[in-house]
């Protein structure tokens, strides 16, 4: 399993963990600030799932007139997690 922690980058959520399994499975994620229901929802809904998937998914995503969003940083925190050695 990796664990990684990354501090997001304009959104209201200050960072993001996500765990990722040996089949690069989304074990768990855990949004650090950022609005509570939503964050819950989307770690809900992305827990068991291929992250190559979720990125492919949620790359992108804006929020209001920000050019990212909360399930935009988390492809990015994905993504790291999953380049790390």
């Amino acid at each position: 399993m990796k664990e990684h922690t990354y501090k997001t980058h304009g959104t209201c959520a200050q960072a993001i963990r996500v765990v990722i399994d040996d089949d690069q499975r989304i074990a768990d994620v855990e949004f650090v600030g950022g609005c509570n229901g939503n964050t819950k929802g989307i770690s809900s809904l992305v827990r068991g799932m291929k992250a190559r998937d979720v990125i492919d998914k949620l790359r992108g995503t804006t929020c209001g007139f920000k050019t990212t969003s909360c399930p935009d940083q988390l492809t990015v925190a994905l993504e790291n997690c999953l380049s790390e050695k």
